[in-house]
């Protein structure tokens, strides 16, 4: 209300403006005053609307809601672009180094080739195949992304056992590079979701602990039934942990932890999210003797 005893609705609408706090909620001015510099010096303080006495309730009613909707609508958009930024600068960033690779060993071979030995010119091709196909990695990631965003899926019951068997071989160069060994449940119970996109999520979470556990590396996976209605599925490593800080960042979309645990393309882990997001489920990271991430599924049970 503008006429206030003591501090005037303009000054409190002021004050409200300066408050980091209090500086987002849209201010709708009540008064009996008509004059348009008063509606004019309401809106210079930071009012979204006006209503003169006597005040109609469903009218007031309709125009709070529709500035609450408006400002959640703001609040979501702010949020998508700042998202949106950090996504340009990851994937610049991550398509940079093996492109500057890729370009660097090509102009060395198109200046050298006749100086350079057949073992340099194979290791320089070599190099360019691995920059070469972690880029299409990383454009997969972004295609696969974009689907969990777009995408309806209807859920099904998920062979989990078939998904993690399928998914173990396909990773196989992988687990025989980093010498690991990967222990898998003989019984798993059954959960609804998508299953091209499930595998995904095993992938990640598989490529992650032998890249980041232990030396070698000692994945168990796993399944426990929970009593709220979903299925928590698990690989557990036994690297040296996660602490707390980097916990709360590792599903944030595009944001890096520490370089020594995360030197992939950053986007892993926030495709996870979404793609368990998607099927109902929730995310997450335990450190118990190393780390334990898990995602949670609809029980098919139920």
């Amino acid at each position: 209300d503008i006429m206030m005893p003591g501090i005037d609705g303009f000054e409190t609408c002021r004050r409200l403006k300066d408050n980091k706090k209090t500086c987002d909620i849209p201010i709708i001015f009540m008064t009996a005053l008509s004059d348009t510099v008063d509606k004019i010096k309401g809106f210079e303080v930071g009012a979204v609307d006006y209503v003169t006495k006597p005040v109609q309730q469903e009218e007031l009613l309709a125009r709070i809601t529709t500035h609450l909707t408006l400002r959640a609508q703001q609040k979501i958009l702010k949020q998508q672009n700042s998202e949106l930024e950090a996504f340009a600068h990851t994937v610049a960033h991550d398509l940079k180094n093996p492109l500057g690779a890729i370009i660097g060993l090509n102009s060395t071979l198109l200046e050298s080739l006749d100086e350079l030995s057949k073992k340099q010119i194979y290791d320089s091709v070599e190099i360019m195949d691995m920059a070469g196909t972690k880029m299409l990695n990383i454009i997969n990631s972004l295609l696969l992304l974009s689907s969990t965003r777009s995408k309806s899926v209807v859920m099904q019951p998920l062979d989990m056992a078939e998904i993690i068997t399928d998914v173990k071989k396909n990773m196989a160069p992988l687990i025989e590079q980093y010498k690991g060994q990967v222990t898998i449940s003989t019984t798993w119970p059954t959960a609804k979701g998508y299953a091209d996109w499930i595998w995904e999520v095993w992938a990640n979470y598989i490529s992650n602990g032998l890249k980041y556990g232990g030396q070698p590396p000692q994945l168990e996976l796993g399944a426990t039934q929970e009593n709220n209605g979903f299925i928590k599925f698990w690989v557990r490593d036994n690297g040296v942990g996660l602490s707390a800080e980097d916990q709360e960042k590792l599903f944030v979309p595009f944001t890096r932890i520490t370089q020594a645990r995360i030197d992939g393309h950053g986007l892993g882990l926030s495709i996870v999210r979404r793609i368990v997001e998607k099927c109902g489920g929730t995310v997450g990271v335990e450190n118990q003797k190393g780390s334990i991430f898990y995602f949670t599924l609809p029980d098919d049970s139920i």
